[in-house]
């Protein structure tokens, strides 16, 4: 069998020898289940709370600038409810992306270790083993040790991966986050506004949370173009609670906030969906890797995401997705 090139360093990690069980460090002791997954940067923190900043002015512009001061109370309710709820669905999406571990259970991730040869037990609630334990969510850090390896009862033929970065048995379609320090599964980039990679686990959460941000651009910059048409026929000091000088700044902030956000998020979001359709990630369609996963259709990728089947779950940050039988990780030869 030839070699591909793109493949030579996943054929090197074949030899036994490479992985070096000896060398790696047990891995620390798995918390409690339902732990909160945070990744402690410091780039990344910052940049979260600044989106969470520049949403909140948003808000502030909006309520007590353009709306509020309004006379036209129904349009100051309808405006309001509809921008309140989107920024709020917004920074839900945005919590639930960056503290979800971005990685599904290690149990399932378990039965994926074994090469392209391999199939799935029957049964995915049961460990590999009777004696091996698995980490809830990302690949646990130093599992390639001698004991696990020892307990995952391979058979002959089947092979496991090592991350020399993690020292970490690697599932396929995994790769290395620097950042996170760990193996994510289906890892697609590393977004520091998220302060979160987004993998398989927590992709419908940061797609949510794009769309919801564009959205709330998109509704600012409309009532901001209403509000000057407004402001331009009427006197000024009786448009806003402040001063014209200030009004129009704060307003000229707003409309470049929102723009900015608009095509940043509009790219994002379909990029992600089109990632999504076409089963393959960020780094994957960067690497040109190849496609070595069944082929299924864009509408059960879409489902493998957001859930099985579809509701208006897939709008809401706070459903988690049901797979059901959308499972996207049965692998060909």
């Amino acid at each position: 069998m030839m070699l591909i090139p793109t493949h030579h360093f996943r054929d090197i990690e074949r030899k036994p020898e490479y992985l070096q069980p000896e060398k790696c460090v047990p891995p620390p002791h798995p918390g409690p289940v339902g732990t909160m997954w945070f990744i402690r940067d410091g780039c990344g923190i910052a940049c979260a709370i600044v989106t969470w900043f520049l949403v909140l002015y948003a808000e502030f512009v909006v309520l007590f600038v353009m709306l509020i001061p309004s006379r036209d109370y129904v349009y100051s309710a309808i405006n309001g409810t509809v921008f309140n709820l989107l920024a709020f669905l917004a920074l839900a999406s945005h919590c639930r992306a960056m503290l979800t571990d971005p990685v599904r259970t290690c149990t399932e991730m378990a039965f994926n270790l074994f090469g392209r040869g391999s199939s799935f037990p029957e049964k995915l609630d049961k460990p590999v083993s009777g004696s091996s334990k698995c980490l809830l969510g990302a690949v646990p850090k130093g599992n390639a040790t001698k004991e696990f390896i020892e307990s995952l009862q391979l058979k002959p033929g089947q092979v496991v991966y090592k991350c020399p970065k993690c020292c970490s048995i690697k599932p396929d379609r995994a790769h290395h986050c620097s950042v996170c320090k760990r193996c994510i599964r289906k890892m697609d980039h590393h977004c520091p506004w998220v302060n979160n990679c987004v993998g398989e686990n927590n992709q419908k959460y940061f797609v949510l949370f794009t769309m919801y941000i564009a959205l709330i651009s998109l509704h600012a910059l409309i009532m901001v173009g209403f509000h000057f048409l407004h402001c331009f026929e009427e006197d000024w000091t009786k448009c806003s609670s402040f001063s014209p000088p200030t009004t129009v700044i704060l307003l000229i902030l707003l409309c470049f906030e929102g723009l900015l956000f608009l095509i940043f998020t509009s790219v994002m979001f379909g990029t992600q969906v089109h990632s999504i359709c076409t089963d393959e990630t960020g780094i994957e369609q960067l690497k040109k890797e190849e496609r070595r996963w069944a082929k299924k259709t864009k509408w059960m990728n879409m489902k493998a995401v957001f859930g099985h089947p579809f509701s208006l779950g897939w709008a809401s940050p706070f459903a988690t997705p049901d797979q059901g039988k959308a499972d996207p990780y049965q692998y060909v030869v």
